[in-house]
């Protein structure tokens, strides 16, 4: 290559990042899981995401791989002691967890909440997205979210559950409801669903739009966070499948005003989530009717003895995923005469907003008959 092809070369390149930084809308606004008071991180109308921390002691600081991709975004640091810069690309919409790495040391980010996810307190950003209205706070009545402790005999310890109750439960005391229990993803725990997944407010919108019939969710926590990152396979299903169907239904049906039976009773979970309510559905038929499995794997017609059981089964997955496998396994669970729907959310891989779309989806198929 000669040097006058190297210099326009070179020029075009230039040019090309110089646009490209232009590009970027300069409408930041702070994210709505900022810790209060706290101006970053921030977000735009793109979909990017811009840091700044205060490190004047610190070398370097990274915000951890997957914002932006491409290992990460690294800040520059100022003259005043905060490092600062924004990724390099557009986010996928909704929810997101990351962290900071700073002079080789992990940290969360001091601007930011924290939620539980990959077995650790992480931060997490949050991407608006085209279609956040489903879950945003409205001013429409709210159910209550309350923490219970119920005693486990076969772990002997007290253990925890958040329950979510709809809009009037307190006031109509004549009133029962079905129940849908409600699993997180590998790494997470029983907090993920309300404080990542915002599924309260979904549930409270949708009551409100008529689109639903109100009823309870509980989520516990799975018994996953033992099992380390890659080796899923060795997760052995007996100690939770007794907590969750010995312990925890049978105090639920005792201290709330369910439909304490098999047709008002709902099981689903994400990801890891999906393989417990798979594995805990099929080997209690007469204790669920409705299964869910979002990003968590299919269901095939030989794995189901009593097709009368089953109400309803519901696979998701994000368009980023593997749809044509949801989608296939549910036409065949419907040419097998189950009552199958699939759904796939578009634009996002696995991750939180993938699966508050599928929560959105699957509730005003529950407990309609």
């Amino acid at each position: 290559m000669n040097k006058k092809m190297t210099s326009l070369l070179l020029a075009a390149t230039f040019s090309s990042g110089l646009l490209m930084a232009q590009s970027i809308t300069e409408d930041f606004k702070p994210s709505r899981f900022n810790q209060p008071g706290q101006a970053y991180p921030q977000v735009n109308s793109q979909g990017y995401a811009r840091f700044r921390v205060h490190a004047p002691a610190a070398d370097s600081v990274k915000v951890s791989l997957g914002l932006g991709g491409r290992g990460g975004t690294v800040l520059t640091k100022g003259t005043d002691g905060f490092f600062s810069g924004t990724t390099e690309g557009p986010m996928d919409e909704g929810f997101h967890y990351y962290n900071l790495t700073v002079n080789g040391g992990r940290f969360n980010d001091p601007g930011a909440l924290n939620f539980f996810g990959s077995t650790r307190w992480e931060s997490g950003i949050e991407i608006p997205a085209h279609d956040q209205d489903f879950y945003a706070l409205k001013d429409v009545p709210h159910g209550q979210v309350s923490q219970i402790l119920f005693p486990s005999k076969s772990t002997q310890t007290s253990r925890r559950a958040y329950v979510y109750t709809p809009p009037g439960y307190s006031k109509d005391l004549n009133s029962r409801y079905p129940v849908l229990y409600l699993q997180h993803g590998w790494g997470e725990d029983e907090t993920a669903w309300t404080n990542q997944g915002l599924a309260h407010l979904i549930m409270d919108n949708l009551i409100a739009e008529g689109k639903i019939k109100p009823f309870i969710i509980v989520m516990t926590y799975g018994m996953t966070n033992e099992i380390k990152w890659g080796r899923i396979r060795d997760f052995k299903i007996d100690s939770f499948e007794t907590v969750l169907v010995k312990e925890l239904i049978p105090y639920i049906d005792a201290h709330f005003r369910t439909k304490a039976d098999q047709p008002h009773r709902a099981m689903a979970g994400l990801s890891m989530g999906g393989m417990e309510t798979k594995m805990v559905t099929l080997a209690n038929p007469n204790v669920f009717s409705h299964y869910a499995l979002l990003s968590g794997g299919t269901y095939a017609p030989a794995d189901i003895k009593d097709k009368s059981k089953v109400k309803l089964i519901f696979l998701s997955c994000g368009s980023k995923e593997n749809p044509e496998g949801v989608k296939k396994a549910a036409d065949e669970l419907k040419a097998a005469g189950f009552n199958s729907v699939s759904y796939v959310s578009p634009n996002t891989a696995h991750e939180f907003q993938t699966w508050r779309r599928s929560l959105k989806e699957l509730a005003p198929l529950l407990f309609t008959k």
